[in-house]
């Protein structure tokens, strides 16, 4: 007698669902920050998980039947995770790297703070760029590109089916090559002023031996950081616009890279 018309088939295809939207969604960025509660995260993962399990039709044969390949579907279901957030990470990474840049070269290299999304101190400058770029990118409604792009991994790579290839290791490579690019983009504007002042400070050395040439830069360096700092401001804004207007192309190369050679063809 089956009670309630129970169907195994249809569990399994929960239970597959649910371990990839608990384990990719919080190795996304914002997603997995460590400010947020875990019981926020677990509430949150089965309102996703009830939401998409009826659209992504995922098939519960799919599910191993030993606990050991299982745990090598999981270890895939981590790697897809870490390989979405670091398409997305790479920007945050740049930011707060050009973030760091411009803290050294303002004299702020010791003054650091706790990220409480990542759990690390950074330069306060880099704590600063980095929270503002994070609200234009939510601003932009890039968390959603990001929830879409891990319903449509469901299409395009089957639970414990990533394929790692050298097709979806160019696509990483492509896109950490431009981390450096990116942080000195950002930077360039404040360590070229500040190069300006110590050109001019070391100018009024020779000319003036007597001034205290040491005290006059910690202020004027600092001063001319802001100003420019609040210039940096729009451009960040422009580059996090691209970036987000380009993330729905990009993630879906990468899931097309991690994408099985079978279901390519069928496709």
């Amino acid at each position: 007698m089956n009670l309630f018309n129970f169907n195994p088939g249809d569990l399994m295809s929960f239970y597959l669902t649910l371990f990839r939207v608990s384990i990719v969604l919080f190795l996304l960025p914002f997603f997995g920050g460590q400010s947020i509660p875990t019981m926020v995260k677990a509430a949150l993962t089965i309102v996703v998980t009830v939401a998409i399990w009826p659209y992504v039709h995922v098939d519960g044969a799919l599910m191993p039947s030993s606990p050991w390949n299982i745990a090598i579907m999981i270890l895939g279901e981590m790697v897809l995770g870490l390989v979405l957030g670091i398409s997305v990470n790479v920007m945050f990474s740049a930011i707060q790297t050009g973030g760091n840049f411009i803290g050294v070269q303002m004299g702020f290299s010791m003054v650091n703070v706790l990220d409480p999304l990542t759990g690390t101190n950074e330069a306060v400058t880099a704590h600063f760029l980095y929270m503002t770029a994070l609200l234009v990118f939510l601003s932009l409604n890039g968390h959603l590109y990001l929830l879409s792009a891990m319903v449509e991994s469901f299409k395009y790579i089957p639970p414990g089916q990533l394929f790692i290839s050298s097709k979806l290791t160019a696509q990483i490579m492509t896109i950490s090559k431009d981390l450096f690019v990116l942080a000195v983009k950002v930077a360039s504007p404040i360590i070229a002023s500040i190069f300006v002042v110590d050109l001019s400070l070391a100018l009024i050395s020779k000319m003036a031996p007597q001034m205290n040439v040491l005290m006059l830069g910690f202020p004027l360096k600092i001063m001319v950081g802001f100003f420019f700092l609040s210039l940096v401001f729009t451009v960040l804004a422009l580059y996090v616009g691209d970036y987000v207007v380009g993330l729905p192309s990009l993630l879906l190369n990468i899931l097309k890279a991690g994408s099985p050679p079978d279901l390519m063809l069928g496709n």
